[in-house]
């Protein structure tokens, strides 16, 4: 990702429709499974600019993490009461992972040629009870201009990210497609921004901020699937089984 583009995320994250409802239902899926107080240790595996992470910090005590340069000095200068790290390398933060008890990454995965290899040093990284909140893109159907500039490897289906830690000591608490209300939406968005040859917002992405009633309008709709996320923690049930993005809920294992 591009410095502008972590400019662009520091400016809109905290009003744009799809980062609010994303962060809403992430802190309210944990609020579920995870015990709150400082004596739980959250860690952000690719924070970005720190909205995620920030959002965590009156539940949890926080860290962030990210290989940028610019998105930690933005996070820094944004969130002075959460601590960030600046490393891309897993192994710097393995003492954090094994005191977790709540390990998010979102939209990072996506971004990594050897997905398999870096989940699974997280994921062995962390200690029997941890819960684990990973999201990622869904559908190359969707694939354009947005991913390229993003830096994006592919676009996942539920079973092909599922596979990734299909060896490993992990439980499925949740594996679900999210933001599937507005998948229609959002995929004539994409194929026209393919028509056009750019994407539709700011800085080679989708972002940009619509007018207030129109975004409150989407916030709605994406963070109006909580409940039916929420309810399918723990059953064999995937509320939606086609979305812009794909969650997953794990809970790390012994072995």
């Amino acid at each position: 990702m591009t410095p502008e583009q972590f400019e662009l995320f520091a400016k809109i994250e905290q009003e744009h429709w799809w980062f609010v409802a994303r962060r809403q239902i992430v802190r309210e899926l944990l609020e579920r499974v995870a015990p709150a107080g400082r004596d739980t240790f959250a860690v952000d595996v690719g924070c970005g600019t720190g909205g995620n992470i920030a959002a965590l910090a009156n539940r949890f005590r926080c860290l962030g993490v990210d290989e940028s340069d610019d998105a930690i000095a933005l996070a820094r200068a944004r969130f002075p009461a959460v601590e960030f790290i600046r490393t891309g390398d897993l192994a710097t933060i393995e003492p954090q992972l094994a005191r977790a008890g709540v390990v998010t990454c979102m939209d990072v995965v996506e971004h990594i040629e050897a997905a398999g290899p870096f989940l699974e040093q997280l994921v062995r990284s962390t200690r029997p009870g941890t819960q684990l909140l990973l999201t990622v893109p869904a559908g190359m159907e969707l694939w354009s201009e947005h991913d390229v500039t993003n830096g994006h490897v592919l676009r996942y289906t539920i079973e092909g990210f599922s596979a990734l830690w299909s060896t490993l000591p992990v439980r499925v608490r949740l594996l679900s497609a999210f933001n599937a209300r507005l998948y229609p939406l959002v995929r004539a968005t994409r194929a026209v921004s393919r028509m056009r040859g750019r994407a539709y917002g700011k800085a080679g992405t989708d972002f940009d901020i619509p007018p207030r009633v129109v975004n409150e309008a989407l916030r709605r709709v994406f963070a109006g699937e909580l409940p039916a996320l929420r309810a399918a923690i723990d059953t064999p049930r995937r509320p939606y089984s086609r979305g812009v993005s794909v969650i997953a809920l794990l809970e790390r294992t012994a072995g």
